[in-house]
């Protein structure tokens, strides 16, 4: 076997992928910024020779003098690195892969494939669990799918896993700062560590896990819309099993979303004790997650993968891919050229090395039905096309059209209007973004650069609309070429109010001439008319030009 370097090889994940290629009988150099470490692991390890090398400086003469074959970078953090390593490694002929999951560091790494290629030298990057392990489990998530539609990814990491200088580093970089994230077919702005919410990782047989994850930057947010059919949304969120250490991320995250900070970083010596102190709560489990919407031909379907990691085997899931792709190299199975590693490894190919260890991890796949297909039954079957295409777009859709809007003139209705988010008077362009979220799908409606959003969901056989406190529920009625929204009743935190008070809905949905029409009134009693708009809509996908519809003089 031929030699290879591992750059952080006594680090973290380092030595995790040292004791990897160790046990394969790879010849191994251990290096990094500290000497005495590299010795010291060496002799741990039993093996390997001890180098200093320090990333940020050249290492041309470093490789010159080694000459491995293949060098790993696993010291990081990559967020703000430039490729003078992979770089060097070109230069000198040895093949180069790292453990990168920097969004801009993996997914430029494309601009070193002409050199890379002309010296016959493999440079893969984020050879770790992004995008390298992700992308085997998407690869086969939606091979059957025709289109995708959305994608939410998750990892949470336990508490006694080892959290190194560079790994905090790489957290603290992104926190708060603005990310570009694509969902409702446009790039729009996230923000690191928010959108902090609870998911529950279940795998048959195993207990399952609930933790608290945030959004983190990582390069799968980049490359799958640009790829796969139907240029999905995608979410990937991360964190750790301690409640205590992700609410106080998040809390931070906000000084760096209000400009208080510029950015984090400078209190990682502070908040790594913090959470190494901390680090005697977690039970040594981790856990991934990734999720997808789709369709099988006209079938919606949820497709899902779950890894539970037991006895902190968790840590050791990040090196598989470098370990594999190495062999892979060495049996020059690989093509030189520089790229991200989402397409270079097979799921089956990590599931040879999970079940050593105390992973467990499972595949699903069920029917996902539309919301008003859930509520209407078959019913929905009878609708026309364009109304069930608008319907059926929920996963991460958007609709385009138009809509006139006008408004009432009773001296309550602006502040009604204001409460609830109603679109000003006039024709407007028209823009809704279904999202699902969880067992609701949120409605954001742009009427022109008016948003107005409310949250659906279903309640036994009824459509529930929701605009903060509120409730709406509606009995969805079939009618010719169409459907009605009838109301039922209406509560407020939870308690029934008089329907003698609801407001008066009269909302419909219809074909006409093959496109989608839409029409809403409400008014209240003794108040009249608050809002009514009227217009039409197609999905994206098969969007077409519409004509403007006037609005009628009475609704």
């Amino acid at each position: 076997m031929k030699p290879i370097l591992i750059l952080g090889g006594y680090g973290g994940f380092g030595r995790r992928l040292s004791r990897r290629l160790a046990d394969k009988g790879y010849p191994l150099f251990i290096a990094g910024r500290s000497q005495a470490k590299a010795v010291a692991f060496c002799a741990e390890l039993g093996c390997g020779t001890p180098l200093f090398a320090n990333r940020d400086h050249p290492l041309d003469d470093i490789l010159k003098a080694a000459q491995p074959f293949i060098l790993i970078d696993a010291a990081g953090p990559f967020q703000t690195s430039d490729y003078r390593v992979a770089e060097a490694c070109i230069r000198c002929g040895v093949h180069y892969l790292d453990l990168a999951d920097g969004r801009d560091f993996v997914c430029g790494i494309g601009r070193l494939d002409k050199d890379a290629k002309l010296n016959g030298v493999v440079v893969r990057s984020g050879v770790s669990s992004v995008p390298a392990l992700s992308g085997a489990v998407l690869r086969e998530l939606v091979a059957p799918m025709t289109r995708v539609s959305r994608i939410d990814m998750a990892i949470s990491a336990s508490s006694r896993a080892t959290l190194g200088a560079s790994v905090a580093k790489a957290i603290l970089s992104y926190a708060g700062q603005k990310l570009s994230l694509w969902r409702g077919q446009a790039w729009t702005n996230g923000f690191g560590w928010q959108e902090l919410s609870r998911t529950t990782f279940e795998v048959a047989g195993r207990r399952p896990l609930s933790r608290l994850v945030a959004l983190a930057e990582v390069p799968d947010h980049e490359i799958w819309p640009a790829i796969l059919t139907g240029k999905p949304a995608v979410t990937f969120k991360a964190g750790t099993e301690s409640a205590f250490q992700m609410l106080g991320l998040w809390l931070l995250s906000w000084m760096v979303r209000w400009k208080w900070f510029a950015s984090l970083v400078g209190l990682g010596p502070i908040l790594l004790p913090v959470q190494r102190l901390t680090s005697w709560l977690g039970n040594n489990r981790s856990a991934m997650k990734i999720e997808v919407l789709g369709f099988e031909g006209e079938l919606p379907v949820r497709a899902r993968w779950t890894l539970l990691a037991e006895r902190g085997d968790g840590p050791e899931i990040p090196t598989m891919a470098a370990a594999c792709l190495a062999d892979l190299i060495q049996a020059g199975l690989v093509a030189s050229g520089a790229q991200d590693s989402s397409q270079e490894l097979a799921l089956d190919q990590f599931q040879a090395q999970f079940s050593k260890l105390a992973i467990s991890e499972e595949q699903t796949k069920v029917p996902d039905l539309p919301l008003y297909q859930k509520v209407m039954g078959r019913n929905f079957d009878d609708l026309p096309s364009s109304v069930r295409a608008v319907h059926s777009t929920e996963g991460d859709g958007v609709a385009v059209g138009n809509a006139q809007v006008a408004r009432g003139d009773n001296p309550v209705n602006a502040f009604l209007c204001f409460m609830f988010g109603f679109p000003p008077s006039g024709q407007h362009d028209l823009r809704v973004h279904f999202c699902r979220d969880g067992a609701s799908v949120l409605w954001v409606r742009h009427f022109g650069e008016h948003r107005m959003k409310s949250r659906l969901c279903q309640s036994d056989q009824k459509l529930v609309e929701q605009f903060g406190p509120l409730r709406f529920y509606f009995h969805l009625q079939p009618q010719d070429q169409g459907l009605a929204m009838i109301l039922k009743r209406w509560t407020m935190l939870g308690l029934a109010l008089p329907v003698v008070l609801a407001p008066r809905v009269d909302a419909r949905e219809w074909d006409e001439a093959g496109q989608f029409q839409l029409s809403v009134s409400i008014s209240l009693p003794l108040i009249g008319l608050i809002v009514a708009y009227r217009g039409q809509l197609a999905p994206v996908e098969t969007s077409v030009h519409l004509k403007s519809t006037p609005l009628p003089t009475q609704f």
